[in-house]
């Protein structure tokens, strides 16, 4: 059986197609176009019409491309964009209209999706216990769960409303930040997170998403996306909070002439890893282990009800 999820978030539409074999399903193709979806959405409450039509587009492109590949079933999913924005219904409507329907992820199950991903990933087999942070354009979701005899015990989990399109619609909108816009965006996320998550119980911490893959692909400067020296790496804090400060100074057009970085991840990187640096002294987590494992990968096992 060959299978498609379409991951549309607030920043980026992301296409995974994959073939079901006896150990598990193998990664036949996977595409990431930076759409923008929710861009000025935490402002607005709105999808803004020009993100509306390149997401849509996106969209098709990514069914075409899963159809092509001989996809059985697809399934097309949105996030918190979809989730804060007024208009969303019209959006799907839209989607539907081009054969191409979206459902809308509550942000329990993008939470669980993302950590399923990795509880299931056989490099973190042999893991006791795991925090999953994984950092969007609007929201970041953070759980952690212990294994137990009978299956994953869930100690915590929630998905907080906070993400690197939200800062730059709040107290980052510079291209490169000045100190004032850095500690204003440390002070609104710290202030969302609100707690001190399970203090030195994190186990291995593990972060999804472009954040955590675009810094290893830049720190390796891997000119093209090869998941596999990607998959597993490790930041520590240290490496992620310097990261923070170089990336602020560098304006958009020096951010994009990084080796290894995405093109359109230039507008959000240093916010991604300025959250990512947060939630981390969060969980007092001295190092994340970095996942290419979205929850787009769990979706493959998810069967929709009618």
């Amino acid at each position: 059986m060959i299978k498609a999820v379409i991951d549309v978030g607030s920043n980026s539409t992301l296409l995974l197609v994959a073939q079901k074999h006896q150990t598990g399903w193998k990664t036949i193709y996977e595409s990431s176009e930076i759409t923008g979806l929710g861009a000025g959405t935490k402002k607005t409450h709105l999808l803004n019409e020009d993100a509306q039509l390149a997401t849509l587009a996106a969209i098709r492109k990514a069914f075409e491309s899963a159809q092509n590949l001989g996809a059985e079933e697809i399934i097309c999913a949105g996030t918190m964009a979809l989730r804060i924005a007024n208009n969303s219904q019209q959006f799907l409507e839209r989607a539907a209209e081009q054969k191409t329907p979206t459902m809308i992820l509550s942000a329990e199950d993008e939470a669980q999706f993302g950590f399923l991903a990795v509880a299931n990933d056989p490099l973190f087999a042999g893991e006791k216990r795991i925090t999953i942070i994984d950092p969007g354009g609007h929201s970041t979701e953070l759980q952690t769960a212990e294994r137990t005899e009978s299956g994953w015990m869930t100690l915590l989990r929630k998905s907080f409303s906070v993400g690197a399109l939200g800062l730059i619609d709040g107290p980052m909108p510079s291209e490169s930040p000045g100190f004032a816009e850095r500690l204003a965006g440390v002070d609104l996320i710290d202030s969302t997170i609100g707690l001190e998550y399970l203090p030195h119980q994190c186990g291995t911490c593990v972060v999804l998403g472009a954040t955590g893959t675009n810094m290893i692909s830049i720190r390796e400067k891997l000119a093209t996306w090869q998941p596999d020296q990607v998959h597993g790496a490790t930041l520590d804090f240290e490496e992620v909070s310097r990261s923070v400060s170089w990336l602020c100074d560098m304006t958009e057009a020096q951010r994009r002439s990084l080796v290894g970085i995405e093109l359109g991840r230039e507008k959000t990187i240093h916010l991604g890893n300025l959250i990512l640096e947060r939630f981390m002294q969060c969980v007092h987590a001295l190092e994340c282990r970095v996942s290419v494992r979205g929850w787009r990968y769990a979706l493959l096992d998810y069967e929709p009800t009618s």
